[in-house]
């Protein structure tokens, strides 16, 4: 297949997705979405589980800045360092952001735990552009990622305040960098080896997906932990197997 049809492929998904969003019937955030199945308090935290289990994107950010910034150990597009840097940083702050969101849930708090993961979200699109099409296009665009991303918090937060509250948006921008990743895989070479990890690290994604959605009937099953906490950790393993990535990969011959 050739680049070009490979970038026209690119290009119908991005497409079609953005109409199907805009066709789609509005989205507002459901109230219910804040009654979780573990609500157990611990040492006078709220919802403990579901807010100590953050801890892991807080140390998994240290971690990887630790080690792109000082240690200098993980191999990297240096022509898009910013954006492993902005993904780290985002690992950091969606840990401070959903434990807040967690201690007092409500559309309020959920605002500053999505701001960062759409931040996360760019950012690592960005590094898929960079390492697999061309590192100069993904820095290019990647501005523009990060503005529609944080646009798309700004423009959910004031449609709830107005009544009109629409998730569509904020969905395309998480969903659509999860849908391209397994396109972005199969059709484009990397520059590393390893690309084994990219694959686990979106199965973690959606065994997160799976726990989030199965929130209650999980809890019923295990009683200690429920599906949300679970969601934590999952998306916690695989944010540390691309870490893992890019230390351990090693660039292939051209």
């Amino acid at each position: 297949m050739t680049e070009s049809a490979k970038h026209r492929i690119l290009l119908a998904i991005c497409v079609v997705a953005i109409i199907a969003t805009g066709l789609a019937p509005r989205i507002p955030q459901d109230p219910a979405y804040h009654q979780f199945a573990d609500d157990n308090a611990l040492l006078a935290i709220p919802n403990a589980l579901n807010v100590m289990t953050n801890l892991l994107f807080i140390w998994i950010g240290l971690l990887g800045l630790n080690r792109l910034v000082r240690q200098k150990s993980l191999r990297i597009e240096t022509k898009i360092h910013g954006a492993y840097l902005l993904f780290f940083a985002a690992l950091i702050l969606i840990g401070l952001g959903s434990a807040y969101y967690h201690w007092s849930p409500d559309n309020q708090s959920l605002t500053l735990d999505r701001l960062p993961i759409t931040v996360a979200f760019m950012s690592f699109f960005t590094i898929l552009i960079g390492e697999r099409i061309s590192p100069a296009l993904a820095r290019s665009v990647f501005p523009l990622l990060l503005f529609a991303g944080v646009a798309t918090i700004v423009y959910w937060h004031y449609s709830e305040l107005t009544g009109r509250g629409d998730l569509r948006p904020y969905a395309l921008v998480v969903f659509l960098p999860a849908l391209l990743t397994p396109v972005f895989l199969l059709m484009y070479r990397s520059r590393y080896d390893r690309s084994g990890d990219i694959w686990w690290f979106l199965a973690w994604f959606l065994v997160s997906k799976l726990c989030e959605l199965m929130d209650r009937e999980i809890y019923e099953w295990l009683v200690v932990i429920s599906g949300h906490s679970l969601k934590h950790i999952a998306t916690s393993i695989g944010c540390f197997v691309f870490l893992r990535h890019l230390q351990l990969r090693r660039q292939l011959e051209t």
